[in-house]
């Protein structure tokens, strides 16, 4: 491969030098810091591995410089890069682990513990661990360390033949790394999925370059083509949050990386701190910055653009964003399949439940069930095609070839493209419920019952039904503790068709989310399927 990410990260590190690149905790590195740094990682896989171009190596690390040292210091080594949630049970991890042929762990060491239990079982024969202050000076490390445990601290553990970060970075200081020829593959990025276990979507450099490009062509309609500061809480294995890191990085810009995005007082404080123009987030994550009174508390002026991904926002959401920050929220939609952002509003321009026209080079149709295109303001699956598709899943060509069909991704979301050539998410297909005969889209629902003033958040499903075939329930997380089903349902009749009216309301305390805070569904039906068999 003649240019792959290896390549982008030099043309950075020429074009922007000593400007700072990336920081969390009060320390920042710059664009030659990243580039001299990740050259070192390389050169010590290189020297000190039996490593090959074409190798797996996980990334198991919250968010922190460090971070993109090890990606591209294991790109440029020529390895394909895991991105691994630092919070997947052991069994998830042997199960990713086997699956993708593992052959190297960094991990951060609070969570080495889970990896700890199952390395025996897997090909994994490298093991290198960080802490959350490698790369701030000598003398502050212990107190940061001490201080900043992301998610508490693990039991005790041991794995043979480790290796600090901090070693690893500084013995390579004098070695030279030798360009390797470079992997077509750069990511096998796993997703959730919504039934079975996570499958590795196989990224290419060619990919994930096109889809930075192609973001950036879409904010410099915008006017959004100049460094910014920017805020990044959502975690990094995520590819929603790594492609628009890489893509701000390509701008010369400034990315404070937040290691713990729960801990909202933290946040609230490098957000006063860094003075942000850019920030990113989700639904969960956006309501629950808009309850934290330190954060309301904030000058916003310096916020001119929020980036919502990765799930859907809902309208109170967004309008509440607004109120107390000032700035709009500008949606996108994507998949890990398309490396992954499909379309974007242009910021400025934003219309409520759009997520924007599709990226410039990018495709988008809308087929029905009988695989009949379907014309505007009709819904059905939404079908993308454009450089930035996954090549397919990782050893899973009968899954590949279910959704890959003649060049297009068939994503399994149901949508519209409005007269405006918008894109309106309905919901998954899988998750839609059919009550009598009529469709239901959870998200519309969620929508809808979201925005009443005693509810922060919700989640709709669909359980099995003799009558209906299935029927309504949803699951409220209420700010006020008097609110009644009756309310709920009555709220609900106001606004919504007979039939999509819940038949059951469950009030509850939180709602089970996936790794980046988007609802779960799933195991909230799974939870009700087994509740209705005991009962």
């Amino acid at each position: 491969m003649r240019f792959g990410l290896a390549e982008f990260l030099g043309d950075l590190s020429r074009r922007y030098g000593a400007q700072p690149a990336l920081g969390h905790l009060g320390q920042s590195i710059s664009f030659t810091d990243l580039d001299v740094l990740s050259r070192r990682f390389a050169a010590w896989i290189q020297h000190h591995t039996d490593l090959k171009p074409g190798d797996r190596i996980a990334i198991q690390m919250p968010n922190s410089m460090q971070y993109p040292v090890v990606f591209f210091g294991a790109l440029r080594a020529g390895l394909v890069v895991v991105n691994t949630n630092p919070l997947s049970p052991p069994d998830e991890l042997e199960r990713q682990f086997n699956d993708a042929g593992v052959r190297a762990l960094v991990v951060y060491d609070a969570f080495a513990w889970r990896a700890a239990r199952i390395l025996r079982r897997t090909p994994v024969t490298c093991v290198i661990t960080m802490r959350i202050a490698d790369l701030h000076p000598r003398w502050r490390r212990p107190a940061i360390n001490t201080r900043i445990r992301v998610h508490g601290a693990g039991p005790r553990y041991r794995i043979q033949g480790s290796r600090p970060l901090v070693r690893v970075l500084k013995a390579e200081a004098g070695q030279l790394w030798q360009q390797p020829e470079i992997h077509e593959l750069a990511l096998l990025q796993y997703t959730e999925g919504t039934t079975g276990p996570a499958k590795g979507a196989m990224l290419t450099h060619a990919s994930l370059l096109a889809n930075i490009e192609q973001i950036r062509s879409r904010l410099d309609e915008a006017g959004v083509n100049t460094p910014q500061v920017v805020m990044q809480p959502l975690p990094l294995y995520h590819i929603y949050s790594f492609t628009l890191v890489l893509t701000m990085l390509s701008l010369g810009s400034y990315v404070e990386l937040i290691p713990d995005p729960h801990d909202l007082k933290q946040l609230s404080r490098a957000f006063e701190r860094i003075k942000p123009t850019l920030f990113a987030g989700i639904n969960p994550l956006f309501i629950a910055l808009c309850r934290h009174e330190e954060f309301t508390q904030l000058d916003f002026d310096s916020l001119k653009l929020t980036i919502s991904g990765g799930m859907a926002l809902t309208e109170s959401t967004a309008r509440r964003w607004q109120e107390v920050t000032g700035c709009a929220v500008t949606e996108g939609y994507g998949l890990t399949e398309c490396s992954p952002v499909v379309s974007v509003a242009g910021p400025g321009s934003e219309h409520l439940g759009s997520v924007g026209r599709p990226l410039p080079r990018t495709e988008v149709r809308i087929v029905g069930d009988g695989g009949e295109i379907m014309p505007s303001g009709e819904s059905g699956e939404i079908q993308v095609r454009g450089p930035q598709l996954m090549q397919g899943y990782w050893k899973q060509p009968r899954e590949t070839a279910e959704v890959l069909r003649d060049g297009w991704l068939a994503t399994g979301d149901i949508g519209q493209i409005d007269d405006r050539g918008e894109i309106r998410i309905l919901d998954r297909r899988k998750e839609m419920i059919n009550v009598s005969g009529f469709k239901v889209y959870p998200s519309e629902l969620e929508n809808v019952i979201s925005a009443h003033p005693d509810i922060l958040e919700c989640a709709v499903i669909g359980l099995p039904d003799e009558e209906c075939g299935e029927s309504i329930k949803v699951y409220v997380v209420a700010n006020n503790p008097r609110l009644t089903t009756r309310e709920v349902r009555e709220y609900c009749r106001e606004r919504l068709t007979s039939y999509k009216v819940p038949r059951s309301v469950e009030f509850c305390r939180d709602l089970p989310r996936s790794s980046v805070g988007k609802v779960q569904r799933r195991e909230l039906r799974e939870i009700a399927l087994r509740e209705t068999r005991a009962g």
